[in-house]
């Protein structure tokens, strides 16, 4: 064994197998024993063909990422010359995939001369998804084997590909149903002395006929991709190297690509995108909730309201395959809300995303009711009625006397205190907090709330079936608006108070969108509906929580009617089908009334200031909520506003950003806006600490 990798025989194959537990991580080490061991086999007579494998539950996960900010050690391999070491060996490679084999770990399959797969196996090359490019020859090699539209598809995506498709384009040679093994060195000994066993994946050109004979192929696919690309690195670098595949001969599109990927992977992007990566990972991990916590199974389910929270919440049960019965207190309201789901179910069909087999199921899987006796023997329930303390405690209470005692009850709220509301039971250790973002059935984020009785149990039950759902579970603890509601209204109010000073929303929303949001402030109040945050606004004044003031643009314009993209007009008007907004005079001449009647002179207000006059106060409030403890990490509230708020990932957070920005930097305006604006304003403790100790959010 060398470092991770073994050399055996099998009469005349040796098994080259990479043993780096638990994904077979390309790490230094184990690519110079790769290295080593491909040069023993090479120098081995009674050696006559080769096999690479992978031990354990992979072939290989690819590189160690964590390694990218290291300096190597003095006898490190470089991994594409060890792919061309392998590819120009004369005795034949075959490659025996199982379980992953995921960027390095396909640019090593795809330096063999044969690839074959197990069933159930996914394949790809995801490193643009962390930021970079395949910096091994995957964007040289790929479109060879598979042309170059499919490794356009296959690289700019990033996602993995199960072997049946991969074999359909041509990556896998074969998918072995029987002992992968024992058919790789079958093979491998029938290749033995064949004169052409040997396949150079480099040295093909078929697969770049394509893209020769259609100079317009890039340009379009930089065209279509451009909406969800927009503001990456990554994707656009991909094109280009898979570019040079086409136009430079195979060393010179190595070193081309090398050179790209050399210059990504140390980017403040892939920075980013590697932090969220680690930190997707690091939510599920609750220092008070041990791995091992039990949990209680979790068969069925209920919503309560069928409005377009409850019902995407119900598409989630369904998409994952859990019977859930909704809830209203109506026929018309179930009718409609029934009528919603199919809709969209049906919108997806048309789409070619989804079987009508499969919409058929789903929809068999969701029972309607008016009653709640159909609840009794739930696992586990979600309300989702509207913001009111009062309804909710009422439902809380029928839930606790109607549903069996070991049922968990849950709350979509996004703003109300989840202890509050677990007073209405006679169960607090099983009443938590499950805020889905909407669209429900879309959006990755679970804010998981735990109340001061929540149980351990109750925590991990949840956290798992966020995983089971397909979202992102992330763990918070109580306070108005939790973690990121508490954020956006910081970032809100801000962004209100410059209207008052100069902007008009057209300004406002373009400036946050081109700093990477999926869209404006303004905009996105608009599309979730104007109604839902005044009505949050009248309940802090009324409880007395508002901070000093708040611009009262917003309340004028609700009070017009106008609530949004629902009623035609909010912030913008909107014509008759359609969401693109449209500035409206109207609300402009509201702007500047208010202006006037609170004594502030408007002035010309840059884009570049309105940036940090929005964002630094969000990083501040995460600060404080840092302070309070109400997030574990800060990495935890990066991946809240990544995943429930379109935070661009490539920025990796508000945290993560605020580090690249700098704590000190963001610390001194905070405190000239403290001084402008009050004691809302005022910078987090902790973000003094940070900047009078010269770190950062990752050093807590």
């Amino acid at each position: 064994m060398a470092d991770g990798v073994t050399l055996t025989r099998d009469d005349n194959i040796g098994i080259i197998t990479l043993d780096n537990p638990p994904v077979n991580g390309l790490s230094f080490a184990v690519r110079r024993g790769l290295a080593d061991q491909v040069e023993a086999a090479l120098s081995d007579d009674a050696i006559e063909a080769i096999v690479v494998r992978g031990a354990g539950k992979m072939f290989c996960g690819g590189a160690d990422i964590r390694q990218f900010e290291q300096t190597p050690p003095a006898n490190a391999a470089n991994l594409p010359a060890v792919i061309n070491q392998i590819e120009d060996s004369p005795k034949p490679v075959v490659a025996a995939i199982h379980g992953v084999a995921a960027g390095g770990g396909l640019e090593v399959a795809l330096g063999c001369h044969y690839r074959l797969a197990s069933p159930g196996t996914r394949l790809g090359l995801p490193e643009v998804t962390l930021g970079f490019v395949p910096g091994a020859g995957g964007t040289q090699r790929l479109p060879r084997l598979i042309g170059v539209q499919n490794a356009l598809d296959v690289i700019v995506n990033g996602k993995l590909l199960p072997s049946d498709r991969a074999q359909a384009l041509g990556i896998v040679d074969e998918v072995v149903e029987g002992d992968l093994l024992t058919r790789a060195v079958t093979l491998a000994r029938g290749l033995v002395g064949q004169p052409d066993a040997v396949r150079k994946v480099s040295e093909r050109e078929e697969g770049l006929e394509e893209a020769r004979s259609n100079p317009a192929l890039f340009s379009d696919f930089r065209k279509k991709m451009a909406r969800r690309a927009r503001g990456f690195d990554a994707p656009y670098a991909c094109v280009e190297c898979i570019e040079y595949a086409v136009t430079l001969p195979f060393e010179a599109g190595l070193a081309k690509e090398r050179e790209v990927f050399s210059t990504l992977v140390t980017s403040d992007q892939a920075k980013a995108q590697r932090h969220v990566f680690f930190a997707e990972r690091e939510v599920a991990k609750i220092p008070d909730v041990p791995k091992d916590t039990p949990t209680l199974v979790v068969e069925t389910a209920a919503v309560i309201g069928a409005g377009t929270m409850g019902g995407g919440i119900a598409m989630n049960f369904a998409n994952a395959g859990l019977p859930v019965v909704v809830y209203e207190v109506s026929q018309d309201a179930l009718d409609k809300g029934m009528a919603t789901i199919r809709n969209n179910y049906a919108a997806t069909v048309s789409k070619g995303r989804l079987a009508q087999a499969e919409m058929d199921r789903r929809m068999s899987l969701i029972s309607p009711t008016l009653s709640y006796d159909d609840l009794a023997q739930v696992d586990v329930v979600v309300e989702a009625v509207f913001e009111e303390m009062d309804l909710k405690k009422r439902i809380f209470g029928t839930l606790d006397a109607t549903c069996k005692a070991e049922a968990i009850l849950a709350t979509n709220t996004s703003t109300l205190d989840v202890n509050e509301i677990a007073t209405a039971t006679n169960r607090p250790d099983k009443v938590i907090g499950t805020h889905f973002f909407n669209p429900a059935n879309v959006m990755r984020l679970m804010e998981n709330v735990r109340g001061q009785a929540t149980s351990a149990e109750t925590i991990a039950t949840i956290m798992k079936l966020s995983k089971r759902l397909g979202k992102v579970g992330v763990l918070v603890s109580v306070c108005d608006g939790f973690v990121g509601n508490r954020m956006l209204f910081a970032y809100r109010r801000q962004a209100e108070f410059l209207l008052e000073e100069g902007v008009l929303p057209q300004q406002l929303d373009k400036a946050i969108y081109d700093f990477g949001m999926p869209m404006g402030p303004l905009q996105m109040s608009d599309l979730a509906g104007l109604d839902i945050s005044w009505r949050v606004r009248k309940s802090q004044v009324a409880t007395r929580r508002a901070h000093l003031r708040y611009s009262p643009i917003a309340d004028r314009i609700c009070e017009m009617g106008r609530l949004g993209q629902k009623t035609g007009a909010g912030w913008y008007r909107y014509k008759d089908g359609s969401r693109a907004p449209i500035p409206d005079p109207i609300v402009e001449n509201l702007i500047v009334s208010v202006s006037e009647e609170l004594g502030i002179t408007r002035r010309p207000v840059s884009d570049d200031e309105i940036i940090p006059r929005c964002f630094y106060p969000l990083v501040n409030e995460g600060a404080k909520i840092l302070e309070e403890g109400l997030a574990q990490r800060p990495g935890d509230i990066d991946v809240i506003w990544i995943n429930g708020y379109g935070f661009p990932r490539y920025r990796g957070g508000p945290m993560f950003w605020a580090d690249l920005v700098g704590p000190r930097k963001i610390y001194n305006a905070m405190k000239r806006l403290h001084d402008e604006h009050g004691n809302w304003l005022k910078p987090s403790s902790l973000l003094g600490e940070l900047a009078r100790d010269n770190r950062g959010f990752k050093d807590l």
